[in-house]
């Protein structure tokens, strides 16, 4: 077979038209191409702007630690989902992992606590299935009396078992037993092997004034210095979910029992235990994402934890599409602008030269294709942000906070039409009725 059937294109056909039609493909190729582009304009902005903290491994480090509760909220939600249930009780039952990861941290030490975190995200995951499933509730109304009963419950708790003796309160708990080892790569980020301590290698790139290289090296680093055990396990989340959900026999009933549950059911499968199952593994992780916040984030449980982050993983379920690379993508969105808020506040207007080269760029492939609307969307969204690049000199705290709110409501209201989520989902349904 020739390149041009492969391909599908002509000898030919301009050599642009062949990118445009490996941009319209939705495969792995067109991610790379695109995220290439992308961070390529981020260390060019880098670069003009000397915003040494846009891509430094300070801030990627900090990005990392804020996005692994969101992304684990995301795949609480991705799993609820998949099965046909809108799990809206993330937030209880991140709140619920919180207290018991914070509790079991103080009495027993740090991994008893994420397990026991764990556990008590199942607990809030059965309750939400028995709802749904046995009593057929609403599932919105039935996550929201999950949230309501989990911080009231919370509070009741610590009002009984912490008291000033023990150095807690009723809003927050005792210091916990030790913490979670760390880790740093040998040769990559100055990682020790036996008592001799390695070389530094990208932390010795990034600091070079280089182009992309340090930006690359920045990013690496952040991935391998000081990392987290609770981290790697979060993030190794993500493939095994996908492995799960497609590309094994019962990921396959579960997502059948999200589409057609009727069907499912004549084709054998036993819906109502998957329910069950689906709802524990998706409150399982949205505990495992409240005792990340209790016990690695913080070192005690404080009253508050959580700060929404429940429904912020809600909606990095939807902007990912229903899969656990693109929610890994919506909430490494929300915790790069946390982290930079955290880091580097100062570096924030400098993300405007780059939203607004991207917007610029937008237009650019827009035109090619002969998009007229897009195109002057996106000219006109470039010329607004390199505006605010040349104005602003400080961005308000709220504002942006508020960012990666405001660009998610922007991508679901420009790719609603790419957006598909389980057909079932949210549907009330009781195994063995006639549909």
């Amino acid at each position: 077979m020739t390149t041009t059937e492969l391909t599908g294109t002509s000898a030919s056909e301009p050599t642009s038209s062949k990118w445009m039609a490996l941009l319209a493909k939705p495969s792995a190729a067109r991610v790379m191409v695109v995220g290439g582009v992308l961070f390529t304009l981020l260390s060019l902005t880098r670069m003009i702007t000397d915003g040494d903290d846009l891509t430094s491994s300070g801030t990627m480090s900090t990005t990392l630690r804020v996005t692994t509760p969101i992304l684990l909220a995301g795949l609480a939600g991705l799993w609820a989902e998949r099965v046909g249930i809108v799990n809206i009780g993330i937030e209880g039952m991140m709140i619920l992992g919180t207290w018991f990861g914070g509790w079991g941290a103080w009495k027993y030490g740090p991994w008893v606590g994420l397990l026991l975190a764990v556990l008590a995200g199942c607990v809030g995951g059965l309750i939400h299935a028995f709802a749904v499933v046995r009593f057929n509730v609403n599932h919105v109304i039935s996550g929201v009396a999950i949230n309501l009963f989990a911080f009231g419950a919370m509070r009741y708790l610590s009002e009984l078992v912490y008291t000033p003796d023990t150095g807690g309160g009723i809003s927050k708990s005792p210091q916990q037993k030790g913490a979670i080892p760390r880790i740093n790569m040998p040769f990559l980020s100055g990682g020790q092997i036996g008592g001799w301590k390695s070389p530094d290698m990208l932390g010795w790139l990034e600091k070079k004034p280089f182009f992309l290289l340090p930006d690359i090296a920045g990013v690496l680093r952040g991935l391998v210095f000081n990392v987290s055990w609770a981290s790697v396990i979060a993030l190794l989340m993500v493939p095994l979910s996908a492995w799960v959900l497609w590309r094994t026999r019962f990921g396959l009933r579960v997502r059948s029992s999200g589409e057609a549950p009727a069907a499912a059911e004549t084709l054998g499968v036993k819906v109502t235990p998957l329910r069950y199952l689906a709802l524990a593994i998706s409150g399982g992780l949205a505990g495992l994402g409240g005792g990340f916040l209790s016990i690695v984030m913080s070192n005690y449980y404080q009253q508050g934890q959580t700060a929404s982050r429940g429904f912020v993983g809600l909606a990095t379920t939807i902007f990912g599409n229903w899969r656990p690379t693109g929610v890994l993508g919506g909430a490494a969105l929300f915790g790069f602008a946390e982290a930079l808020q955290l880091v580097g506040p100062e570096s924030l207007p400098k993300l405007f030269l780059f939203l607004a080269s991207v917007g610029a760029l937008a237009a650019i492939v827009s035109m090619v294709q002969k998009k007229v609307v897009p195109a002057i969307n996106g000219a006109l969204a470039a010329a607004v942000l390199l505006i605010g690049y040349f104005t602003i000199d400080e961005v308000p705290e709220p504002l942006t906070k508020a960012a990666p709110y405001l660009l998610t409501l922007i991508v679901l209201a420009t790719a609603s039409q790419r957006l598909r989520p389980p057909a079932h989902a949210g549907l009330p349904y009781r195994s063995g009725e006639s549909h």
